[in-house]
């Protein structure tokens, strides 16, 4: 069992930055897949970012360039550094991970593990 959770969301102006931190547990496997999503209101889930076990990274091509996901083992941190912030960029942000090799990384159905989400407004 793999416990996430956010901190870091907030109200910010369009074009400021906000960095979102998620805390895993240190028993956590570092072969764990991790992953950021967001739920925009009134659409579903979309995946942001995912980093492996190996530290590949894969960024949904419409938000890479402006956020930068990182994974520190040593601090069991998963980071979220999100720049050029627009109104659009406004939701919940969940942290994810799966201990199964994920074929479609960035969809949600990939992912057995969610923190509680953190608010981010951008007006």
């Amino acid at each position: 069992h793999v416990q996430l959770v956010e901190s870091g969301g907030g109200s910010v102006q369009a074009g400021e930055s906000l960095r979102l931190n998620c805390a895993f547990d240190a028993y956590t496997p570092t072969s764990v897949r991790m992953a950021w999503f967001r739920q925009v209101p009134g659409k579903a889930r979309e995946g942001v970012a995912s980093v492996a076990g190996d530290g590949s990274v894969l960024y949904a091509t419409s938000l890479k360039g402006r956020f930068t996901i990182t994974k520190d083992n040593a601090r069991n941190w998963l980071d979220l550094q999100m720049d050029s912030l627009k109104p659009e960029d406004t939701g919940i942000y969940f942290c994810a991970a799966t201990s199964t090799i994920a074929t479609l990384p960035l969809r949600r159905y990939e992912y057995g593990y969610w923190g509680q989400g953190t608010q981010v407004t951008v007006s």
